[in-house]
């Protein structure tokens, strides 16, 4: 069975917010190790039919942002690793992959510019955003024409980059089948097929588990639940939608992602249309700051920002003080660590039935 890849245009403002940090990277080199041959060649697929095959492993792969390069680094492929763009803020990496990612170097504190890409000697451009104009003043990133001619191959995330699409599919994202199809298309594109199953494995056990506990708990129990993207603003809420990858964190974490019924990844939103939703539940999602006392203080804010302001100080979620302190990396990023950000919601909103919440 060959892996698929597709495309699309990505979210926007709330993506964007935390996909990007202010930090990380810099100018240090990166060692690239032979790879070893085998399962070659891997054909993906785009949203729009287009098929790419890779030959033999990359040697030298740029990352669009922190998502693909942090499963670039899970899957033991950040050695060949050799620029990113939107690297990951300070203390946003595991602390195991934390100092190798911070050897990959930067090549744009946003999206990464056209000729800078196109000159950066890769094989392979890994891109979590898809065809869209890149970030930072509007343009857009090179045509396949230019790719090819630049000897780059150009390959997808499946999760991320269709969300925002026509073409992406319409019934809300529910489980995490998508980000698992990107390990292992990314371990097969990269020969690391054997980690990426390590990886999906492990993602499964620990899912399955959660699913197991709340089995008995009907659909119309779960709690109503709503992402508050502290980083993208206090004056107009952005709401997590159903095809976003955290309305399948907080399905399968036995809750009810309030905003599940708009059509789309992000969408805009107003404090009048959280207030009637009314959820039982409140994710304080913000960005790592880079030291838990600091991240701490941002979960303090975010948390007295709804207690203070009008429109939500009366809400049900504020009023018990039910809120859930995640980040919004593990949550509206596609990666390993959706699962985890599974049992920790499901813990803390059910913690009569799934222990080792907050």
């Amino acid at each position: 069975m060959r892996p698929r890849v597709v495309y699309g245009i990505a979210a926007a403002v709330a993506l964007f917010a935390t996909a990007c940090g202010s930090g990380g990277g810099g100018s240090a080199s990166v060692t690239v190790r032979p790879v070893p041959a085998g399962g070659f060649p891997v054909t993906v697929t785009d949203c729009a039919g287009k098929e790419t095959t890779v030959a033999k492993a990359p040697a030298r792969i740029v990352t669009s942002n922190a998502a693909s390069l942090e499963m670039l680094l899970q899957l033991g492929a950040g050695d060949r690793v050799i620029g990113t763009g939107f690297p990951p803020g300070k203390g946003t990496l595991p602390s195991a992959l934390a100092e190798q990612g911070a050897k990959v170097p930067v090549l744009g504190d946003k999206a990464i510019p056209k000729e800078k890409l196109l000159g950066s000697g890769a094989d392979l451009y890994v891109d979590t955003f898809g065809a869209m104009p890149m970030m930072g003043g509007g343009a857009t990133g090179p045509s396949e024409a230019e790719f090819a001619a630049a000897g780059i191959q150009h390959v997808f995330l499946l999760s991320t980059a269709c969300a925002g699409t026509p073409k992406a599919a319409k019934a809300p994202r529910t489980d995490l089948a998508g980000i698992e199809e990107d390990i292992r298309r990314l371990g097969a594109v990269t020969g690391t097929a054997a980690r990426a199953e390590e990886l999906v494995t492990g993602m499964e056990k620990r899912v399955g588990e959660v699913r197991t506990a709340l089995a008995g708990v009907p659909e119309d129990k779960r709690p109503g639940y709503f992402v508050f993207d502290f980083d993208a603003g206090t004056k107009q809420p952005v709401a997590v939608c159903g095809r976003q990858v955290a309305n399948a964190v907080i399905t399968q974490a036995g809750a009810r992602n309030v905003f599940a019924d708009c059509d789309a990844d992000f969408k805009p939103g107003s404090w009048e249309d959280v207030v009637a939703k009314n959820p039982d539940w409140i994710q304080l999602a913000v960005r790592n700051r880079g030291s838990e006392e600091a991240t701490r203080k941002a979960y303090d804010d975010a948390e007295a920002f709804l207690r203070g302001f009008p429109a939500t100080q009366g809400l049900k979620a504020v009023q018990e003080g039910h809120f859930v302190r995640l980040g919004s990396e593990v949550t509206t990023i596609a990666g390993v660590r959706n699962a985890d950000a599974v049992r920790q919601i499901a813990a803390t909103v059910h913690p009569e039935l799934v222990k080792g919440g907050q």
